[in-house]
C-alpha cells in the first residue's frame, strides 16, 4: 500500500511513528493479512499545493507507486483550498491517472480534506467536491470524511494542539476508520 497525502498522514503534531499509516504497517488489524505500508506523504503537499521536498500529490504519485503496488491511498488535502476548480481538477485527474498507469492492477482509495466544523468553509467544500468528482471519474472508491463526520464530533480529543493536526488519539481514530476503508477496498 502507498500513502499519498499531506501533513495529515505524516504524523506532524505528533511523531512519524505515530502516523495513521505507520500504526497501519506496525500493528495491523487483528485477523487481516499485515499491509506493508510505504507512506510518501509531505508536509504541506496537496495536488497543487507544493510541500516539502517540492512534493505535489503527482510526484508522491511518481516516487512510491509501482507496478507491485496493491493498492494506493490518497489523503486529503485542505492545502489545496484557493486554486481555480479546473486546475485542481486537472492535477487530480493526472495523478490518478499516474497512479493507474504505474499500478495498473492497483485499487485506488481517495479520501477527501476532512473539517473541524460542522460548518466547513466553502472553500474546503469546493476542494472536497473536487476530489470527489475526480475521484468517481477515475473510477475510484471516494470517502467523505465531512459528510461523515469524522473527527467534528470530538475535536477537543482527535485534534492536536495546533488545531490542525491529529492527536495521537486522532491518529488511532483514524488507523481505525482507515483499516475499514483498507480492508474493503483492497484486492483479495
Amino acid at each position: 500500500m502507498v500513502v499519498i497525502g499531506d501533513s495529515l498522514s505524516t504524523g506532524l503534531g505528533t511523531s512519524p511513528k505515530d502516523a495513521w499509516p505507520n500504526l497501519i504497517d506496525n500493528d495491523p488489524l487483528e485477523g487481516a493479512e499485515p499491509l506493508s505500508v510505504h507512506n510518501v506523504a509531505q508536509n504541506g503537499s496537496g495536488y497543487l499545493s507544493v510541500g516539502s521536498h517540492k512534493s505535489t500529490f503527482g510526484s508522491q504519485v511518481q516516487q512510491g507507486v509501482d507496478q507491485d503496488t496493491d493498492l494506493v491511498v490518497f489523503f486529503g488535502s485542505e492545502n489545496d483550498r484557493g486554486y481555480a476548480p479546473e486546475k485542481l481538477t486537472n492535477a487530480m485527474t493526472d495523478a490518478y491517472a499516474a497512479a493507474k498507469e504505474k499500478a495498473p492492477h492497483a485499487a485506488m482509495l481517495v479520501v477527501g480534506p476532512p473539517a473541524y466544523s460542522h460548518q466547513p468553509e466553502a472553500r474546503r467544500l469546493s476542494v472536497r467536491d473536487a476530489v470527489q468528482d475526480a475521484a468517481e471519474a477515475a473510477g475510484a472508491k471516494f470517502v467523505d470524511p465531512i459528510a461523515q463526520g469524522w473527527i467534528v464530533d470530538d475535536v477537543e480529543n482527535l485534534v492536536g494542539p495546533d488545531g490542525v493536526h491529529p492527536s495521537l488519539s486522532g491518529q488511532y481514530d483514524l488507523k481505525a476508520k482507515m483499516e475499514t476503508l483498507i480492508a474493503n477496498v483492497l484486492p483479495q
